[in-house]
């Protein structure tokens, strides 16, 4: 495709909240993965007067893609550009605006994309703009569920657990990464269903078992760092969350390592007494959700505590 057929994707949405409360949650960019469906995990590479740089981890379709981009703002402004400085194929190169107009008690957030295909393939061109206006419907539709629920106190929380281990960061690190292997390993796990499409790119589906004898099903992507760490996004959730992002640490420490487990979680209000009973509360959900996910993360650093120093032992 000539350098010059670039197409542009051009999406809106009328948001009942004032327009600095919106830019506040574009501009976040490092929190984008707990807002918009679509963003699996951000790291920022670079920030400062030499400019913003990010690398994306996000789903396109049924694939995850990753890229590099810039961001560039305004001061004082409700605009922000981000410019891709790599792209994922079949893309050759993005540039994507996002604007936030005030009006009278609502304002109107504007998404426009401009890009350009490694070649004008028609497949690969359908699939682009497929993937384009389906991921900005979802993002525009979370960021306006975000915008209009930020009256509601107490819907986000994180919190994390740790351990240290007498024992290597790699032994620690494979008993995390290979989940192959959990229903043998962890007691709340039944099933575990998993891929990796790309090196360090998995697709993990399990069943797993509460402490009230209540079962789900979860389906997460998670993206591994060598043996530095894990970050992952569910994508099929709990019922009672409307979004679940974490990460797996593993830093060395004079006795070994220190693995800890962080979770941060968005309650969806509307599923806390269908799943709570009738006249719970947020504050009772958030409880709820904290004693279930620090549970499992206990029980599952316990158990790589025990399988990490064993190894050790074994080796000495």
């Amino acid at each position: 495709m000539p350098e010059e057929e670039w197409q542009t994707s051009v999406h809106a949405e009328t948001i009942g909240a004032p327009a600095d409360r919106i830019f506040a949650t574009i501009n976040d960019v490092e929190n984008w993965p707990l807002v918009f469906p679509p963003m699996v995990h951000v790291e920022k590479l670079r920030g400062g007067e030499a400019g913003e740089k990010f690398q994306v981890w996000a789903t396109a379709g049924d694939q995850v893609k990753t890229w590099v981009t810039g961001r560039t703002t305004e001061p004082g402004s409700t605009a922000v550009r981000f410019a891709q400085e790599t792209s994922p194929p079949p893309l050759a190169a993005m540039d994507s605006d996002w604007s936030v107009e005030p009006g009278p008690g609502r304002s109107t957030v504007r998404i426009r994309h401009e890009y350009r295909a490694l070649t004008d393939d028609a497949e690969s061109l359908a699939w682009i703009a497929r993937v384009v206006g389906e991921n900005s419907a979802h993002e525009l539709s979370a960021l306006k569920a975000v915008a209009e629920q930020s009256g509601e106190d107490g819907l986000s929380l994180s919190f994390e657990d740790s351990v240290v281990i007498g024992g290597s960061r790699a032994d620690t690190y494979a008993f995390i990464r290979d989940a192959r292997d959990w229903p043998s390993r962890l007691p709340h796990v039944d099933r575990v269903d998993i891929a990796e499409p790309v090196p360090d790119v998995q697709i993990l589906e399990m069943d797993t078992t509460a402490k009230d004898g209540s079962a789900h099903t979860t389906r997460s992507v998670r993206i591994c760092f060598g043996e530095r760490k894990i970050a992952y996004k569910q994508q099929v959730l709990p019922a009672l969350l409307s979004a679940h992002v974490g990460c797996w640490f593993f830093d060395d420490v004079e006795s070994g390592v220190r693995v800890t487990s962080r979770h941060a979680v968005v309650i969806d209000p509307r599923a806390v007494e269908p799943v709570l009973g009738a006249g719970a509360t947020i504050g009772k959900a958030r409880e709820f959700a904290q004693a279930a996910l620090s549970g499992n993360s206990q029980i599952t650093l316990g158990l790589a505590k025990e399988f990490a120093e064993r190894a050790a032992k074994a080796r000495s």
